[in-house]
């Protein structure tokens, strides 16, 4: 395998942290099985911001073009206004480099770390395709009469065929090789008829997968049976808005965000990993931040890198890790320094 190149953007609050463990992991992974890569860091956050004004440069695109995978920490900072960074530097990413999937695997560990009565690892095992770059989220939007009694907002929600139909077809492809071969197309069609876009799409796409099975829920109850029942689901399909929030249900269902991991996947092209928790910068500096979803995260990248062996090698330990105890609680009252959770997470690894 020839050498990759991976991007780091460790961004704000506690992400340099979490980041500079998944790195620790990876470094640890890589001289196990033979992994070879080497890193170029960026320095866009918000202390980038506040001493230099500059966000993230639409000219280092083309680097992000020769790169094979970016790791993310986390983005968003209370000094700087509400939504610029994330927009200019998580948005702008996925915007310009089309990264238009954003996979979500929720999977439990440990029963004990799931909040729903009597689901354990069996019943929370599945995979959300979320459309990445259209919907509520295209910035389409303005303001008439800001700031008086009268004011107007607008956001515009935006689909298209092409942007509907790749993220259907990733995902029927992702469904046949799993062992349930089930699909779930998740939207709101019956009160914004515009989505029945996505259900034409998923029907016509689906006849290609004739040993896929489909279902379908609306987005207000497939959030009711995921925590009533999220063995129904294996693989889902999701619009951007619904999927950003779903997922952050799937989440809680998994142990919290101290364990949930994303990737922003264009297939063949640079992809970015991210953990989906937040910056949490009241946190920043203090050593308390667990960095599991981070370092999932990089097991995620491993294996869009092709690198099966090290990212089994990362989920099988945290897997182990979380199932015999050795880490039972992610949140930051764990009583584990930072540090401490990728120790474990090595000697795990190593035995």
């Amino acid at each position: 395998m020839s050498r990759k190149k991976i991007g780091v953007v460790a961004g704000d609050g506690i992400g340099p942290e979490v980041v500079g463990e998944a790195l620790r992991m990876l470094r640890f992974v890589a001289e196990k099985t033979g992994f070879d890569y080497e890193i170029v860091e960026y320095p866009w956050s918000a202390d980038h911001y506040l001493q230099t004004q500059e966000t993230m440069p639409d000219s280092v695109l083309s680097e992000y073009r020769d790169l094979d995978a970016i790791l993310l920490g986390a983005i968003g900072d209370p000094r700087v206004e509400t939504g610029l960074l994330e927009r200019s530097i998580i948005g702008g990413i996925r915007w310009k480099l089309d990264m238009f999937i954003n996979l979500r695997p929720i999977k439990l560990y440990h029963a004990d770390m799931c909040p729903l009565k009597d689901k354990g690892p069996a019943d929370v095992d599945m995979v959300f395709v979320r459309e990445n770059t259209e919907s509520l989220y295209c910035q389409i939007a303005g303001f008439f009469k800001k700031g008086t009694p009268d004011e107007i907002t607008t956001q515009e929600m935006v689909n298209t065929r092409k942007g509907v139909e790749r993220a259907v077809r990733y995902a029927y492809e992702l469904a046949k090789d799993r062992p349930r071969k089930k699909l779930t197309l998740i939207d709101k069609a019956n009160a914004l008829r515009s989505q029945d876009l996505w259900t034409r799409t998923f029907a016509e796409v689906g006849g290609e997968y004739p040993q896929v099975e489909q279902d379908h829920a609306y987005i207000d109850a497939a959030c009711m049976w995921m925590v009533k029942n999220p063995e129904w689901f294996d693989v889902a399909v999701v619009d951007n808005m619904f999927g950003d929030i779903i997922t952050d249900v799937g989440a809680m269902i998994q142990g919290g965000l101290g364990v949930a991991a994303s990737g922003n996947i264009h297939p063949g092209q640079v992809s970015m990993f991210e953990p989906i928790h937040g910056s949490a910068p009241k946190y920043r500096g203090k050593g308390v931040a667990c960095p599991v979803a981070t370092i999932a995260a990089a097991g995620m990248m491993l294996e869009f890198l092709g690198h099966r062996e090290g990212a089994t090698m990362i989920d099988d330990a945290i897997a182990n890790a979380l199932s015999s105890g050795r880490i039972a609680d992610l949140s930051t009252r764990s009583g584990l320094k930072t540090s401490e959770f990728t120790d474990i997470l090595m000697e795990v690894a190593a035995s």
